[in-house]
């Protein structure tokens, strides 16, 4: 009898155990798990995906504003006329166009507010995506304050393109919260090999400069935004043309540099690498071309916002170089398969 007993209490230990082992990785269970290093819901992922979708449509409103010549279609700040906050008939199309860019300024605040409600209430924890929100919110503040400066002082070059950089690092800032909205919080590690890490920074330090180079190509170029004469760079166009063109070549061959080592790293970096070099390509094509055209608006539109798209992009691939903790560690064990690249 007690031989039975015995037998009895190891198998009730052991049914213990596992059930024990189920009630961890169970939905019971993970909802136990410390809010900072859950997922943030539907609604903080939505939110930071529209904060960054936003700030990329306005890019393309912006530029459409400048390439259609309506940067006075509204000649004066805040108002649209000195008599009216909007445009009149007088004004035409050019003040349908500016007011409309000013118009999405409002929506963009909304979208703010959506952000900064959903991440204090589904992710009150996270730091980080508090930041970001308020970022966002205070980035539309300023933007629309350089962009009345913009048209106070008639489009200068050095303003428009100060206009266009702030938009680009808005842009960033939102690809950034985008990225973290779909990530746990907590601790981070890198992810990857040193010499892909290296590169990969040297790599974005070389967007940045193109970038830069091609906000002076835009200021000596012919869309100054309204026909009047406005205040260029006074830099030899053609030459910074080539000089933002050589800029994109060494970019294009480092992040060509950075695929290949992506073939030893895992495979959420990789993708963000592939989706990044594709990009590239696109944007390459759409360069050459309107050089090749002599600059029409509509692709140098999309070259302004495919820009935009780039710097998303490489945002995402930089914070791929780090991984929560947790999945760094179950990676160096072997375990799970499934992540491991």
């Amino acid at each position: 009898m007690h031989a039975h007993d015995r037998t009895d209490g190891v198998a009730d230990a052991a049914q213990t155990a596992d059930s024990s082992a189920e009630k961890r990785h169970s939905p019971e269970s993970r909802s136990s798990v410390d809010p900072l290093l859950r997922v943030p819901g539907v609604g903080v992922r939505a939110a930071a995906i529209a904060a960054l979708i936003a700030n990329v449509v306005i890019i393309a409103t912006g530029g459409l504003v400048r390439l259609t010549g309506s940067g006075l279609g509204c000649d004066t700040w805040p108002k649209c006329t000195p008599d009216a906050f909007t445009t009149t008939p007088e004004q035409g199309i050019h003040g349908l166009i500016e007011f409309g860019n000013r118009t999405l300024s409002g929506v963009m605040l909304i979208i703010a507010l959506w952000g900064l409600i959903a991440v204090y209430r589904g992710a009150r924890r996270r730091r980080d995506l508090i930041t970001l929100a308020w970022v966002q919110a205070a980035g539309i503040i300023v933007q629309a304050v350089v962009g009345g400066m913009v048209v106070l002082f008639h489009l200068t070059w050095n303003l428009v393109g100060f206009h266009y950089l702030l938009s680009i690092v808005l842009v960033a800032f939102m690809a950034v919260f985008a990225v973290r909205a779909h990530a746990p919080g907590g601790p981070r590690a890198r992810a990857v090999r040193l010499p892909t890490l290296i590169l990969t920074h040297v790599m974005t330090l070389v967007l940045a400069v193109t970038v830069v180079v091609g906000v002076f190509a835009t200021g000596s170029g012919p869309h100054s935004g309204d026909p009047s004469e406005v205040v260029r760079t006074g830099f030899d166009a053609e030459f910074v043309y080539h000089v933002h063109a050589w800029s994109g070549y060494v970019l294009f061959a480092l992040t060509l540099v950075v695929v290949v080592l992506s073939l030893r790293e895992y495979v959420g970096f990789r993708k963000w690498v592939v989706a990044l070099v594709c990009v590239q390509i696109v944007q390459i094509v759409v360069g050459v071309t309107q050089a090749r055209l002599h600059l029409p608006g509509s692709l140098v539109l999309v070259h302004m916002v495919l820009a935009a798209v780039l710097t998303a992009a490489a945002v995402a691939t930089v914070l791929a170089l780090k991984r929560p903790t947790s999945e760094v560690d179950g990676d160096a064990a072997g375990r799970p398969a499934g992540a491991i690249a």
